[in-house]
């Protein structure tokens, strides 16, 4: 039986949804089981840009939409964001180190068959439709996420 992990992505951060990914890629290549279960800012991640909507929202729906992140690479830098120029600082020095991108891990992980799940109470609270994230993104309940955690052999909060 497979070692399990299992990561609560809450944080709507570029670099620390960098980090969650690298260890998600880095775990399934161990032959590791990973779950990612994204709540809250950590639902940007995971949001398609190709797939907004507007249809069927409130005006709030409407206007957090249009202000929050749309996908990996909209994630602002947790530190020295510096309205952008921190993080376009960041782009670079990991270009120069051929280093992959947001991007290129989350399409990683998704090829390897990390399981993600969003949460069910915060799609809606967010004013997300399902229908607007990757397409591999389960929508499940706390409880739900909870069974899957108890079950796993490392938890982690990011």
């Amino acid at each position: 039986m497979n070692k399990k992990m299992n990561l609560l992505m809450f944080s709507g951060d570029y670099d620390k949804a960098l980090a969650a990914l690298i260890l998600a890629n880095s775990a399934r290549e161990l032959d590791v089981d990973v779950t990612m279960f994204f709540a809250f800012w950590g639902l940007c991640l995971v949001r398609d840009p190709e797939k907004e909507t507007s249809d069927d929202k409130t005006l709030y729906e409407k206007m957090f939409g249009i202000v929050t992140p749309k996908g990996p690479e909209e994630l602002p830098l947790s530190r020295m964001n510096m309205a952008g120029l921190g993080k376009q600082m960041l782009l670079e020095m990991m270009e120069d180190d051929k280093a992959p991108s947001l991007t290129d891990f989350l399409n990683g992980a998704r090829k390897k068959g990390v399981k993600f799940y969003g949460c069910k109470l915060s799609v809606e609270v967010m004013g997300f439709k399902e229908d607007e994230l990757l397409p591999e993104v389960e929508v499940i309940t706390g409880k739900e996420y909870l069974r899957d955690a108890l079950e796993s052999d490392m938890q982690l909060f990011i």
